[in-house]
């Protein structure tokens, strides 16, 4: 055991290498080179961005390493979305997935974001019965998921259940135009707020805003159409497939990244082929373990 020197603080310490390869040296950043930690992201940040013309990310985020890398990269928004029951649990859509199982994936989430504004859904069948449901269901979030802010679907039917959320502290980020925990109602995956309807969304998206919510997010709504809503409300807008007037733009990481296989949505950009390149590492390996090079001298003690 390593043990410190009381004649000569300056010394940097001895800490052990993390495989076994001998000690390396630790010496505390000064002021001047230590790396300037960003202030958290809040909710009045997102505001202040709507203000002033302003644009910021968000990501689904669901265990900790997507959420690591997305904080240091500097995305504003991390949500933990009920998407994770088609992402994660393997589901075919978002009615499934438990507030249990997001609890647990927004804690890592959490936990492991220094920066970025931690989002959870609050999914199907946890907020619709009453608002005092919802403020018991948002309460979990917040204090066994860590969660900084709820999102709920819903139009203006909701503006009751919001507002009791944001009396009792709860901050509530609404979703609007097509909602996926209404898929069977809606009658699938259908553009919202089309002619007529424009007028609809509008008026959800001032209720819902008047009723405390800090955000409201508009998904497969017509570019047109979502850049009134955003006009007619104070608060910023965040768009999936909604066009580029909003102050956000959200996408499920697994879609941006290509790790999910098959067609996409219209409104996915892909910026990376993830899947392609995981595969094909794993196929590497398989056939080196096949093959008996690996492991290697290198890789044994």
């Amino acid at each position: 055991m390593a043990t410190s020197s009381s004649s000569d603080s300056s010394m940097p310490t001895e800490v052990p290498a993390p495989y076994g390869n001998g000690p390396v040296p630790s010496v505390a950043p000064s002021a001047e080179t230590a790396p300037k930690r960003l202030p958290k992201v809040r909710t009045h940040h997102l505001q202040q961005a709507k203000n002033e013309g302003r644009r910021f990310a968000m990501l689904t985020a669901y265990e900790q390493y997507a959420a690591e890398i997305f904080d240091e990269a500097g995305i504003e928004v991390l949500l933990v979305g009920d998407s994770a029951s088609n992402n994660v649990f393997g589901n075919e859509t978002s009615l499934p997935v438990t507030v249990d199982e997001l609890l647990s994936l927004c804690r890592a989430v959490a936990r492991s974001a220094k920066r970025a504004l931690v989002v959870a859904d609050l999914p199907f069948g946890s907020y619709e019965v009453s608002p005092q449901q919802a403020v018991a269901t948002g309460v979990r979030f917040l204090k066994e998921g860590l969660a900084h802010g709820v999102k709920i679907e819903g139009g203006k039917f909701y503006a009751e259940t919001v507002r009791a959320m944001v009396q009792a502290g709860i901050p509530v980020m609404a979703h609007i135009g097509f909602t996926p925990q209404s898929e069977h109602a809606l009658g699938g995956y259908r553009v919202q707020g089309r002619g007529d309807d424009a007028k609809r969304l509008i008026e959800d998206a001032t209720a819902l805003a008047e009723a405390g919510a800090f955000c409201v997010l508009m998904e497969m709504v017509p570019a047109d159409t979502a850049a009134a809503v955003d006009a007619a409300v104070d608060v910023p807008t965040i768009g999936i497939g909604a066009g580029n007037a909003t102050t956000g733009q959200v996408l499920v990481w697994q879609d941006m990244a290509g790790l999910r296989g098959g067609r996409m949505a219209k409104f996915v950009k892909q910026y990376a082929d993830i899947r392609t390149t995981l595969s094909d590492a794993a196929r590497a390996y398989g056939d080196d373990v096949r093959s008996g090079q690996f492991p290697g001298p290198e890789h044994s003690f």
